[in-house]
């Protein structure tokens, strides 16, 4: 059997939902990452920054603009040993200004995912992936990207089924 690493990238504190500012207890692309394990198992594996982002929005968005404008890879708070007992990574992110945030790309170009499959999901303000996939693509090489899964972030907490068969089909 297949062995399902779910990694994901997710921020809570301050967040842009349907045109507001609220604080979230807990990150939209974390809450459908859980969803994925519920419907079909793996190992859960949250990407963070060492340096978190700054709890105020409007703070973390330049701070994340910056970051992708420079193209810079943050250090991690944590690290996988490997990733080479994992077949399907589903790998999970907000999409900023198009793009993973670049916490994203340190874990992507830390490890060789040649021969793996990997199915990336959002959580969006309206964007979808945007340029995210083609970026996945090629911080991957040797591995197969398949079709991926893009929930608008307001309907996170109410995404469940849709997750579950979404990662049902998927593997």
């Amino acid at each position: 059997m297949a062995k399902i690493l779910i990694a994901y990238f997710s921020r809570a504190d301050e967040n842009y939902v349907n045109g507001d500012i609220v604080t979230l207890p807990k990150g939209n692309t974390e809450i459908v990452a859980e969803f994925i394990q519920k419907a079909v198992g793996g190992d859960l594996f949250k990407i963070e920054p060492a340096k978190a982002y700054p709890v105020d929005y409007n703070e973390c968005t330049i701070v994340a603009k910056d970051e992708l404008h420079a193209q810079a890879r943050p250090e991690l708070k944590n690290y996988l040993g490997s990733v080479l007992e994992y077949d399907t990574i589903f790998l999970g992110f907000p999409c900023y200004w198009s793009y993973p945030p670049m916490s994203v790309a340190t874990f992507l170009e830390r490890y060789d995912f040649s021969g793996k499959k990997i199915i990336p999901f959002t959580t969006h303000e309206g964007s979808g992936f945007g340029s995210s996939v083609g970026f996945i693509k090629k911080l991957t090489p040797g591995a197969t990207l398949k079709p991926g899964l893009a929930i608008h972030g307001a309907e996170a907490a109410r995404s469940e089924s849709q997750a579950a068969n979404f990662a049902k089909s998927s593997i």
